[in-house]
């Protein structure tokens, strides 16, 4: 029975572990003020003729990111920058019909008998690495990546 009772404390350790893990890398809501001055400046730059909804932060990887939610021309736009103001990467929104047939026929088979909601262009470091799908499949939403080709890709963005 102790051998039971000390796996069961392990398995416990472990599930908090996971568990603050997941905690620590969620996404918090923060106010504009809050920002560093070299992400606010990165913000004013980026959000010109954009509207503004929100500001969060997060550790990823261990470093802080900072992302701002901006709609601009009608769609969205997250940028996620690192303490210095330097643009780690940019999710934005893109019209289905503006991508090239690879890349629609890419997340359609990657989306399987899911419904295409939403596609976002992924840049990084200023190269486009992906497009990302929501996709609705019943009452569930997950999302699919695929590569600028529309390749399958060998790791997520």
């Amino acid at each position: 029975m102790a051998n039971i009772g000390a796996r069961l404390a392990v398995l416990s350790v472990i599930t908090g572990l996971v568990v603050l893990t997941t905690a620590h890398s969620q996404e918090k809501k923060i106010k504009r003020e809050a920002l560093p001055p070299a992400v606010e400046k990165t913000v004013s730059e980026q959000s010109q003729g954009a509207t503004i909804k929100g500001f969060s932060t997060e550790v990823e990887n261990g470093k802080r990111l900072y992302e701002v939610e901006l709609t601009v021309n009608g769609h969205g736009k997250d940028i996620s920058m690192d303490e210095d103001g330097k643009i780690v990467e940019v999710e934005e929104e893109v019209a289905m019909d503006s991508l090239a047939l690879a890349v629609k026929a890419g997340l359609r088979r990657a989306a399987g008998s899911g419904t295409l909601t939403k596609v976002e262009s992924l840049t990084k470091a200023g190269k486009l690495v992906a497009y990302e799908a929501s996709v609705k499949n019943g009452t569930k939403y997950s999302e699919v990546q695929v590569g600028p080709k529309g390749n399958k890709l060998l790791h997520e963005e």
